[in-house]
């Protein structure tokens, strides 16, 4: 078996020789999570920048100005090497983080996603995925999910980012759902 960092550097030249710029329709399977949260006022939907032949969730953002209750959030890292959501509209400023990539400035007020949309570099048949190896995503899902707090997890990758079996560790969360442009798994 690779280990983590062997499949990072893998995938990393894998997503970048393949990728691909999505559709709309791409995101098509998402209304059907959406619609399931139709009894709440507000839906708290976290995204993010794409960088580094992510997923371009961008494309996403016209989908959902059109519906009023779903609040968009994008992650931003704070200076404990935490992440924490801030709501971000579509052309609000942006500043680059330590990492070179866009967040909001964590001088906001924070909020706890409903649906969060998660990039990663790969994924297996068991929901379980690599990021970049910095556990921003594992670290807020494993301090939330243990409130007893329900946060709906989805993956968002190519068809292609998929592994057998990835190595995992007890802090590793799995996802509920991988949205590929193929379908959505679900485990």
């Amino acid at each position: 078996m690779l280990s983590k960092d062997k499949l990072r550097k893998k995938f990393l030249k894998i997503r970048k020789l393949k990728y691909f710029e999505v559709t709309k329709n791409y995101f098509n399977p998402l209304n059907k999570v959406l619609n399931s949260f139709s009894q709440k006022k507000e839906i708290y939907l976290s995204i993010y920048y794409p960088s580094n032949y992510e997923v371009n969730t961008l494309s996403f953002l016209e989908i959902l100005r059109t519906k009023k209750k779903i609040i968009s959030l994008l992650p931003s890292l704070t200076n404990k090497n935490n992440m924490v959501f801030c709501k971000w509209n579509y052309l609000d400023v942006l500043k680059v983080n330590k990492y070179g990539m866009l967040e909001p400035a964590p001088n906001q007020d924070h909020f706890i996603p409903d649906i969060m949309l998660v990039p990663l570099l790969v994924f297996d048949k068991y929901n379980h995925r690599l990021g970049y190896g910095k556990g921003y995503y594992d670290n807020f899902l494993n301090k939330y999910l243990k409130k007893n707090k329900t946060i709906l997890t989805i993956g968002v990758a190519f068809s292609f980012q998929k592994y057998d079996k990835l190595p995992t560790s007890k802090l590793d969360v799995k996802l509920d759902y991988i949205l590929t442009e193929n379908k959505m798994i679900k485990q």
